[in-house]
């Protein structure tokens, strides 16, 4: 036995472990299942269940394995028949109120309470007592609650807590009349949909698949988040070719984020099966013209023709929104098809820089979760990158770590800091000066609106840090604060201090873009020195393609950019495309098809390959996404050697090496920022007012706005008189009410409650 491990002999079988293990985690690794409710791996224990009794020696009565840590010569038993009658009476009780409804509960078949139940098989219900009964009832427009279901393990009030930091939920009243509700009855939160994901049975439902279909007929897909960067794994559940939900549940995927997702994540993805999806190929065959429906062989050769006619002069603009493939195939367009390197990355804040300058590895997720110090430069990720501002706080919370957080404003997140520099707006590159040379601080401070001292406090909690210090950046800082910032972190590193670096990039893909264009020119070049353009994707300025020649978009909706096309191709969305994505980590992910394109939809990659052939260029992939992926490890030195089986082990994702140099010369960009710093102003006024919850996760976009949901959301959140009643049906997406709405959710009210659940 290792010196570090300890014995624990568990029903009569002696087991290694490590000191401080939680017991029932041990049993379960070791192939012993215990039940229970309130336990859940990484959130404080509540021990409110019961179900997970063991015996251990020399203790007098049974114990909770949640509670218990093992120590050296522990001796557990996990099944006799003293622990199932205290189990099956602690069953007994949980179902003294719980409604048997599992034909109709959306939770059947998935239920944990109702898997439990079942082993026995023969459970009692001696209670003739009413149960306490209480109709449906919705505490947002996209969860909805049935109280009567509740077994009060709490699991959602500490995922509330612990992982998001918003105590929206919490459990009211005492012994029988508990329950677990909202102040107002109403969630104002970021509504990350955690709470039912956690949920051990059908208590808290999600709004939007809610009595759409049954678990057991879902096929499920591993796939990757196409909306943040932080990379979560999820299950995608489709029936029919219609995609019905999404969840993170560990049941289908054991992926780096847990159960845990975003409101995006969870929630929006009803613009995969919209009716507004572009259906077929159109061509506009004249500028202000309609656009035509057309098949893909009339659309793929006027493309080449009227791309022959501006031979040299074509240019490429590809949305970090795509898959690797897609990225990868449309930059060997440029430069072997069209022979140009005019090809950009149209990304609103970019983080090239950032990795251009790379002087310490890049932080993981779990490096995150089990910082000792973690500095937050800029960006707000609790709104953009929610399981990167997930970890934060449980490293905070759950694992002591120290949060220093420079901003320009009081971000939520300032609620864990141990420390807040709030600096003048805008002065970013005042304070990347000053991290990269400390020679600056006196003139740095200044620009700042801060005073030396900060600075000096700073550097010494990094210096003083036994562990891991992980520097996070966010993406509006400009290009030479970052790089700088990149640069100058691994300079901190020292004897048992390890710095880790973490940028905050926007989108799914936005480092896998860069990854495959690492030499991408600015939009707007590519525009301006381009009469005829490919773009995949949209734009986030389409007014600059105002006059040109030819305009080729592929897209999944019609957008202010597609306005501008001469022709429009219709795009697969990531449920209908094998592919890759890499996250804010440098972890490369999967992207699993789920149903068959919809309509007469392609992959972007296959779209240009068919561009290509028809132009006479073979780029010899066929029809395979992993053809596309093994040119991606033979030409970018960071994935090389690489392969898709590499990657199905979605527990442990692979991150690609990126090179690391501690010879970076700083210099350059060090009096760049100080040109920039010369020229900022000093004595600004500061930001005072906290965000407001979901002011960036709750935007209406092009695919967001595709589940009505969201609208409401959007505006507001508002919340509606009757709450037995859906929220879509007593509002307009606007938040407006509907008046005509009114009369009939009236009918339905607090009178009614006084006659549910009466036995008779």
């Amino acid at each position: 036995m290792s010196e570090d491990k300890i014995k624990v002999t568990i029903n009569g079988v002696e087991v290694e472990t490590d000191p401080g293990s939680v017991l029932i985690d041990v049993c379960r690794e070791n192939g012993e299942s215990i039940p229970s409710f309130c336990y859940y791996q990484d959130l404080e224990p509540q021990a409110s269940c019961r179900m997970c009794l063991v015996r251990i020696d020399k203790m007098p009565k049974l114990q909770t394995s949640c509670t218990i840590k093992c120590s050296d010569g522990m001796v557990v038993t996990t099944g006799s028949p003293e622990i199932e009658k205290a189990q099956r009476a602690m069953g007994e009780f949980l179902l003294a109120n719980h409604p048997l409804d599992c034909p109709v509960c959306d939770r059947g078949g998935e239920c944990e309470l109702q898997e439990v139940i079942f082993d026995w098989g023969d459970v009692e219900e001696r209670f003739t007592e009413y149960k306490n009964v209480q109709p449906e009832k919705f505490l947002s427009p996209i969860v909805a609650n049935d109280p009567q279901r509740c077994i009060l393990c709490k699991r959602c009030t500490r995922v509330c807590s612990e992982w998001m930091g918003e105590d929206e939920i919490e459990a009211g009243n005492r012994g029988v009349n508990t329950v677990i509700g909202t102040y107002g009855g109403w969630l104002n939160c970021s509504q990350c949909g955690n709470c039912i994901e956690v949920c051990p049975t059908g208590t808290l439902l999600d709004g939007v698949y809610r009595h759409a279909t049954r678990p057991w007929e879902l096929d499920q897909t591993i796939t990757t988040d196409v909306y943040g960067s932080d990379g979560m794994q999820l299950s995608m559940g489709s029936r029919a070719g219609e995609v019905h939900r999404i969840v993170a549940r560990d049941r289908y995927v054991n992926g780096l984020n847990g159960e845990f997702l975003d409101v995006k994540a969870r929630f929006a993805h009803e613009f995969i099966n919209h009716p507004d999806r572009i259906k077929t190929p159109l061509i506009r065959y004249q500028k202000g013209g309609k656009l035509i429906p057309a098949t893909w062989d009339a659309a793929i050769k006027y493309v080449t023709e009227r791309f022959a006619e501006n031979t040299g002069k074509v240019g490429v603009v590809v949305s970090p929104r795509l898959t690797n493939e897609s990225i990868f195939t449309l930059r060997r367009f440029a430069s072997e098809v069209a022979n140009t390197d005019n090809i950009a990355i149209d990304d609103r804040q970019s983080v090239a820089s950032f990795m251009q300058n790379l002087s310490a590895p890049l932080a993981t997720h779990r490096d995150i979760r089990y910082a000792r110090t973690i500095l937050l430069i800029g960006g707000e990720p609790e709104e953009e990158q929610t399981y990167t501002a997930k970890q934060v706080r449980q490293a905070v919370r759950n694992g002591g770590a120290g949060l220093i957080i420079v901003n320009d404003r009081p971000i939520r997140l300032t609620a864990q800091a141990a420390r807040f520099i709030h600096i003048d707006p805008g002065a970013y590159d005042a304070f990347a000066l000053a991290f990269a040379n400390g020679a600056n601080d006196s003139a740095a401070a200044e620009k700042l609106g801060i005073d030396t001292g900060e600075l000096v406090a700073l550097r010494d909690v990094i210096m003083n840090t036994n562990g891991d210090v992980v520097v996070m950046v966010g993406s509006e800082l400009s290009g030479p604060a970052q790089g700088a910032i990149a640069a100058a972190a691994g300079k901190l590193a020292g004897e048992n201090r390890r710095v880790l670096l973490h940028p905050l990039p926007l989108y799914n893909n936005s480092m896998g873009a860069i990854d495959m264009i690492p030499d991408a020119s600015s939009v707007d070049e590519v525009v301006s020195a381009s009469s005829a353009l490919l773009i995949a994707g949209s734009l986030q300025n389409s007014a600059s393609l105002a006059g040109k020649d030819f305009v080729v978009v592929q897209e999944l909706f019609e957008t202010d950019t597609t306005e501008h096309a001469d022709v429009i191709l219709p795009a697969a969305s990531f449920a209908e495309v094998d592919g890759t994505f890499t996250n804010n980590a440098g972890n490369v992910q999967r992207v699993r098809r789920s149903i068959e394109p919809l309509y007469q939809s392609k992959a972007d990659w296959m779209i240009v390959g068919l561009i290509a052939a028809e132009l006479g260029f073979d780029l010899g992939y066929g029809v395979s996404a992993s053809a596309v992926f093994r040119s991606i490890a033979e030409a970018i030195p960071a994935y090389e050697g690489l392969r898709y089986p590499d990657l199905k082990d979605e527990s442990q994702p692979i991150q690609v090496r990126y090179e690391v140099r501690t010879d970076i010369d700083t210099g350059p960009l060090e009096s760049d920022l100080a040109r920039k710093v010369d020229r900022l102003p000093t004595g600004g006024e500061k930001i005072t007012e906290v965000p407001k919850i979901g002011h960036k996760l709750h935007r209406l976009t092009t695919m967001t706005s595709k589940t009505p949901q969201f609208h409401l959301l959007a505006h507001g959140n508002p919340k509606p008189d009757n709450l037995l009643v859906s929220p879509l049906e007593q509002f307009e997406l606007d938040g407006t009410p509907k008046e005509e709405s009114r009369a009939e959710s009236a009918a339905i009210g607090v009178g009614d409650r006084s006659h549910i659940g009466v036995n008779k």
